[in-house]
């Protein structure tokens, strides 16, 4: 196995050198002011990473979203998955083909919100400052290296247990751009941490993640809660056996913490898989081969809401079908919401 996976690296390491050159002479033109980066005329929040998905981005633009409660706020996303193009505003019969999972997912959990999808962030700021009701804060979803636009402030994300200095740039690793990216940074956020940290391994984490004194650092760990119906069926409390289905990018945790109360039989999808009847069929099944008779289909919220189109509901509605929402606690919570206050005023 080892002797394998140093033979794939030797073969990926000249496309990742011309990556890293390549990705490097893009973010120079940037930093010479030879390629054009706008700060819009409406306080903005990046929140991105270095990666290629997997940090918790989606539970941690939440988080910013409550603590933003009493501004307007709008979120616009690029709408990874989505089957249209240009600008989109989501409304209340959008789907996730229109706009995307997550966005969806918000403007369904968040009804204040304002949502919209746009691949040209510079764009998509533009018309949200033309609607009548103007933003009066924008979060950038996905933005960290979108350069044309920069926000007030550049929240980095990256996993406690799999930080980017570990890692390396496409494809040799997971890195969309080289650790350096790392300098745009206003807040770095450290995810998916044990409940409690020392000041010693917060001080070894500053260090291996090379920030400067600029750069505030935080933490952040994963709670879920009590499994939502996607239908109507009620949950069983005497549930013993389930079909866990999820369309993310690290599944790991969920399927952990449910095997603590279930036996788990999971069903892996890409990230941001499009549940077709196929699948929805295989879901099916693999509910009914379950030996128990308490059992139930458990997924993931953004995976949810991707069951609610017409060819899911028709195989899967008769089903007991849950999610399990997911949320962000961070330690330092206070001086976290001080730093996003104090940036966009």
């Amino acid at each position: 196995m080892k002797t394998a996976r140093l033979i794939v690296c030797i073969l990926l390491l000249p496309l990742t050198m011309w990556y890293a050159i390549g990705v490097a002479v893009r973010n120079l033109l940037f930093d010479w002011g030879l390629k054009r980066s706008v700060s819009p005329g409406v306080p903005t929040i990046g929140i991105g990473n270095l990666r290629v998905g997997g940090t918790g981005k989606t539970p941690h633009t939440e988080y910013l979203i409550r603590l933003l409660a009493g501004r307007r706020v709008a979120l616009l996303s690029r709408g990874y998955g989505r089957e249209t193009q240009g600008f989109v505003l989501a409304d209340d019969s959008s789907t996730a083909s229109q706009i995307g999972d997550e966005p969806l997912m918000m403007a369904r959990k968040f009804p204040q919100l304002t949502v919209a999808v746009c691949e040209d962030r510079v764009e998509g700021v533009r018309r949200l400052m033309e609607l009548p009701q103007k933003p009066d804060v924008v979060l950038l979803d996905d933005v960290y290296q979108h350069r044309h636009i920069r926000p007030a402030l550049n929240i980095l994300l990256t996993e406690y247990g799999d930080p980017y200095c570990n890692d390396h740039i496409l494809p040799f690793g997971n890195l969309r751009e080289g650790r350096r990216g790392r300098r745009r940074a206003d807040i770095v956020a450290v995810t998916k941490c044990p409940d409690s940290i020392s000041d010693v391994q917060r001080e070894m984490m500053r260090q291996r993640l090379k920030l400067n004194a600029r750069q505030q650092l935080f933490f952040s760990h994963i709670s879920y809660a009590k499994p939502v119906a996607v239908y109507d069926a009620a949950m069983a409390n005497a549930v013993e056996e389930v079909v866990l289905v999820t369309g993310i990018a690290h599944p790991e945790p969920l399927v952990r913490y449910l095997e603590k109360d279930y036996r788990v039989h999971h069903l892996r999808f890409a990230d941001h898989h499009p549940f077709g009847v196929d699948d929805c069929q295989r879901i099916a099944d693999a509910y009914e081969a379950l030996l128990s008779q308490r059992k139930a289909v458990i997924t993931t919220e953004k995976d949810a809401v991707r069951m609610l189109s017409d060819q899911a509901r028709e195989r899967l509605s008769k089903l007991p079908v849950f999610y399990v929402p997911i949320k962000v606690d961070i330690l330092g919570q206070q001086e976290f919401g001080a730093s996003v206050r104090d940036a966009i005023g």
